[in-house]
């Protein structure tokens, strides 16, 4: 593929790497989506996904299934917040509400959500845009950000929307029609005004017959001529005909009833004995999702298919090659290639069920196979259905399309073939079965409407420095991670051991006080990414590289050290597993401040930013580092502590608060709904200081101002902002209304806004 790399697929690498926009790569059956794919997956710097909507396209991907991913229940997602009986008295659907309420994501599958910078689906054409708007909801909760689409991530949509459309069924639609103008993904709420890239790749692979390429793309477009009607049924053969030929050839047919008949059929006419093959089924690898029968029933002489490729690397066989089967024992299959006639003794092949986890060790995103299922990589293949042969190539095919009855399928019969000059029609094609979705090819219209590429790379590859450096530099999602983490653990103080008693407050309140800082640093990066100053924008990011590399590698520290000492007591594994949510969040922020440079450097001077190993060894180095540490310190620590669970016995006074801490009581106070009058009467504070740690924390984004005042008092104090230069005039111009501490919090509202 390198050699044959087209303008469109050095775009679709430039704009998935280089900005953030969500993109929908699409184009006609052969040019090269699932190698563009493969050699993603390989190369690009972003933490990524491959998802796919069912578990055959999922396989094929060599991803997982988006339902699974997700932990979506089947049915249908209705994209509103109120619960799905205000719409329906039916079963089968939710919404955003029961999403979150009956079928919330386990900590696993929050782990590998919070690190995902990229989301592929593949074969896009048969994803419904309910299901789209689901996972944009899911994203945006775990990314606890739902001011951008999917929550920030990058979404890459590749398929053909021509080819298999999403299914939906009658009293579905019923309901989804008052959301959605159809089922298409595109219509999904979340890719409205999202700015979606569209990117059609126009070399073809597959076919280098002129004549065929011009029938298909007609096809594709609505726009068959009679002429090609004409082309096309210069191929039918009588059934006699056919007969002569069935044995050299696949027949590509509508419906599974066919295909089974045909098959069973020519299986039938076979004198030879059945040999039977189990495959080998291990551990997580469920029925639906078998690629092939889980026992095989095979004869001498029975023609088949492969479906998959050599895994060997020696490129053998490919999915779709078609071969005879010559010789057949207990243990042995010989198979002799149609196209060489070269014998070929079958070897079985592993499909993989996977999922994504975080490993615990290196803290990196990776695939986990779950299940195996080994089976000889072949099928009965006289004949096989449409929606089978998507994806697959053929030389030679029989194509029955006389009952197509779902837009495209003509289509996707058609171009699984090289060239007219393999083709067969068993029924002639009707000019009324040749057909496209109106809305698909209006969308297909509208889209290829857009700016030129090279203008869209360039405004999306601004945007996405601009949204690296304000993502990058925020210490806001670890403070969140790290709230989260207190507020499920309200016995963290209640430990033994004074150091760690104190360690989580005391790296909360570090980060926190960088809050400021790392505010001020942004404006300054943005203001030189604004004003084309690269240089010295790279000058400032290597400088801020310096400063918070070195503030995050103590909290790393400091919280891997807290783990060693903690996993030595009892009782300790759900503390042990918050602690390694907040370890997650600091290693990714280590390492996208660690790539931040390089990656903006790659893509001022043209370049598409790869992988960076380099630097996650040298990351994971040093936390391997930092636990041999924390073992050998726990080791001096345990000597003193005797309580097995590291705790306070009941009953012992808790030690006085540390003064770090004197924050996170108030924030305590003010999420179980607590007045300012009465968070200052239980801490026997003056009401001052109570508003001074309120403002503090609306200026971090912890504390909603419109929690602790009116609209009115806030619209008040507001109006006066811009009239007064100095605190004192303000304070003046209130006569004693409005104290410093409820003006600070204001100004501290504005900060944050």
């Amino acid at each position: 593929m390198d050699q044959q790399a087209t303008d469109k697929l050095d775009y679709a690498a430039r704009f998935v790497n280089n900005t953030g926009a969500p993109i929908f790569l699409t184009g006609k059956a052969g040019t090269g989506k699932t190698t563009f794919l493969r050699d993603l997956a390989k190369r690009t710097h972003k933490r990524h996904l491959i998802l796919a909507p069912t578990g055959i396209a999922a396989l094929h991907a060599k991803g997982v299934t988006i339902h699974s991913q997700f932990l979506l229940p089947m049915g249908s997602f209705l994209p509103v917040s109120e619960p799905e009986g205000n719409y329906t008295d039916q079963y089968g659907f939710f919404t955003q509400h029961t999403l979150g309420r009956r079928h919330p994501l386990n900590q696993i599958r929050k782990s590998v959500l919070k690190a995902v910078e990229l989301l592929v689906i593949d074969e896009v054409s048969m994803l419904r845009a309910d299901i789209l708007d689901a996972i944009d909801y899911r994203m945006k909760s775990v990314k606890r950000n739902f001011k951008e689409p999917f929550g920030g991530v990058q979404l890459l949509m590749i398929g053909d929307l021509y080819q298999l459309p999403p299914i939906v069924k009658d009293h579905e639609w019923q309901i989804l029609n008052r959301f959605y103008a159809s089922m298409h993904f595109f219509e999904a709420k979340a890719l409205h005004n999202s700015g979606m890239v569209y990117l059609e790749l126009d070399k073809i692979f597959r076919q280098q017959d002129d004549v065929f390429i011009d029938v298909l793309n007609h096809f594709r477009e609505n726009k068959v001529t009679q002429n090609d009607v004409q082309i096309l049924n210069s191929h039918y053969k009588s059934a006699e005909e056919i007969k002569k030929l069935e044995e050299e050839y696949i027949t590509i047919t509508t419906h599974n009833y066919k295909a089974d008949q045909i098959n069973q059929k020519e299986m039938d006419s076979l004198s030879e004995s059945s040999f039977y093959y189990e495959a080998d089924v291990e551990d997580d690898f469920p029925e639906n999702l078998y690629p092939l029968p889980k026992k095989l029933e095979l004869k001498k002489g029975a023609q088949i298919m492969f479906v998959k490729n050599d895994s060997s690397g020696n490129g053998s066989y490919f999915n779709g090659k078609i071969a005879k089967i010559i010789h057949l024992s207990k243990e042995e299959v010989l198979v002799e290639m149609k196209d060489t006639e070269e014998e070929f003794t079958l070897r079985k092949e592993v499909w993989e069920n996977k999922k994504y986890v975080v490993n615990p060790d290196t803290k990196e995103l990776e695939e986990d196979v779950v299940g195996t299922f080994a089976q000889f990589p072949v099928k009965l293949a006289w004949a096989v259905t449409v929606h089978k042969s998507q994806g697959l190539t053929f030389d030679r095919a029989i194509v029955d399309v006389g009952q197509a009855f779902a837009p495209g399928q003509v289509y996707v019969a058609l171009s699984r073939l090289r060239s007219l000059d393999g083709l067969i029609l068993r029924s002639r094609i009707q000019s009324h079965l040749v057909y496209s979705d109106h809305q698909v090819v209006n969308f297909t219209q509208s889209a290829g409407n857009q700016s030129s590429l090279q203008e869209l790379l360039s405004h999306h590859q601004r945007q996405y420095v601009g949204s690296l450096i304000n993502r990058t530099f925020d210490l806001l999602p670890i403070l969140k991670e790290l709230e989260s983490f207190q507020k499920e653990q309200s016995s963290s103080l209640e430990f033994e051991d004074t150091e760690m008693q104190i360690a989580i407050p005391e790296v909360y309140q570090k980060l926190s006080s960088e809050v400021g800082n790392t505010g001020k640093f942004r404006r300054q990066l943005l203001y030189l990414l604004q004003e084309n100053e690269m240089e010295q924008l790279q000058e400032r990011i290597t400088k801020g590289e310096e400063y918070y590399s070195e503030i995050l590698t103590e909290s790393l520290k400091r919280i891997l050290s807290q783990a060693g000492l903690v996993e030595q007591f009892s009782r300790t594994k759900k503390y042990l597993e918050g602690l390694e949510a907040v370890e997650e969040s600091l290693l990714r922020k280590y390492l996208d401040i660690c790539k931040l440079g390089k990656i903006i450097e790659a893509i001022s001077t043209g370049q598409v930013p790869s992988k960076m190993q380099d630097l996650e060894e040298d990351l994971m180095a040093m936390r391997r580092k930092f636990i041999q540490q924390a073992k050998e310190n726990a080791k001096e620590k345990l000597k003193g502590i005797k309580s097995k669970t590291g705790r306070k016995k009941s009953g012992t006074l808790k030690p006085k608060r540390q003064k770090g801490d004197s924050f996170e009581v108030t924030y305590m106070l003010y999420k179980e709904g607590k007045t300012i009058d009465e968070m200052a009467s239980a801490r026997s504070l003056a009401k001052s200081t109570i508003k001074s740690h309120l403002a503090h924390g609306i200026e971090t984004g912890r504390i909603q101002l419109e929690d602790c005042l009116t609209k009115e008092v806030i619209a008040e104090i507001n109006d006066q902002l811009e009239k007064h230069s100095s605190m004192s005039s303000l304070r003046e111009h209130f006569d004693g209304k409005y104290d410093y501490g409820t003006i600070k919090m204001v100004i501290a509202g504005n900060k944050i806004n």
